[in-house]
């Protein structure tokens, strides 16, 4: 099994309740790949084994030639894996340029001189505003983030995220609690980013995973149960039995 990011038999327990088990999964350099499942299938703390934020109980994880099981979180960044979350965690008085810039700043060590502001270092505002042109968020670079609608406030965590340079990028539900036009606008948004850039993402909005999904695995009580494109997602009788049946236009 060859990719830019891969897992050997990733499985997290705890104690008798098993929330991942023997997960073998690979993403190509590029991809769009969704994970989906029904509530409970073990999605987010795959993300989470992914990311570092929980380490496995047993299993690999591989970015590139590198084994990073054990890493932590901050040093997966460093390699080029960034993650969103569920619900977003922002700074609600500093503005989007503020909060960008910020970003810039701690990737590139600007941050710990304090002989600068960091508002004097043009780079780095620079840097910042061509993220937020990237998301369509440059003209909203001077509004306080708590002021920005929810959806914006999604894409402006994206813009967090995409400060860091990376090469794979872990969407945890980007558009949930968006409304179903404004999370459209998103995963537009998110479709046109670099091919450069792995995206692997949760989503639950079945239309969104198929309009914008290149590949799909679905997860099941913690267990890969198939791995397709999204035609032969949509066509796999044991996932409209145990999803999409139930779940496809929720």
């Amino acid at each position: 099994m060859t990719g830019l990011l891969r897992t050997e038999g990733l499985s997290r327990h705890w104690g008798a309740f098993v929330a991942n088990s023997d997960i073998s999964l690979s993403f190509a350099p590029g991809a769009r790949h969704a994970l989906i499942g029904p509530n409970g299938a073990g999605k987010t703390t795959f993300i989470n084994l992914l990311a570092g934020a929980l380490a496995p109980t047993s299993g690999r994880i591989w970015l590139g030639g590198q084994d990073i099981t054990r890493l932590p979180q901050h040093a997966r960044v460093r390699l080029g894996m960034t993650r969103t979350f569920q619900i977003n965690t922002l700074f609600p008085g500093l503005t989007v340029l503020e909060s960008v810039v910020l970003a810039v700043a701690e990737r590139t060590g600007a941050a710990r001189v304090w002989s600068r502001t960091v508002a004097s270092q043009r780079a780095l505002v620079d840097e910042a505003m061509a993220v937020l042109a990237s998301l369509r968020l440059d003209g909203e670079a001077d509004v306080e983030t708590r002021r920005l609608p929810y959806g914006r406030q999604r894409l402006l965590e994206i813009a967090l995220a995409l400060a860091t340079r990376p090469s794979i990028l872990l969407l945890d539900e980007p558009a949930a609690g968006i409304p179903s036009a404004e999370s459209a606008e998103l995963f537009e948004v998110i479709a046109a980013l670099p091919r450069e850039i792995t995206i692997v993402f949760i989503e639950h909005d079945m239309d969104l995973v198929f309009r914008f999904a290149e590949r799909i695995t679905v997860l099941v009580g913690g267990k890969v149960l198939t791995e397709g494109t999204p035609a032969e997602i949509a066509a796999d009788p044991r996932v409209k039995e145990v999803y999409l049946g139930e779940s496809a236009h929720a």
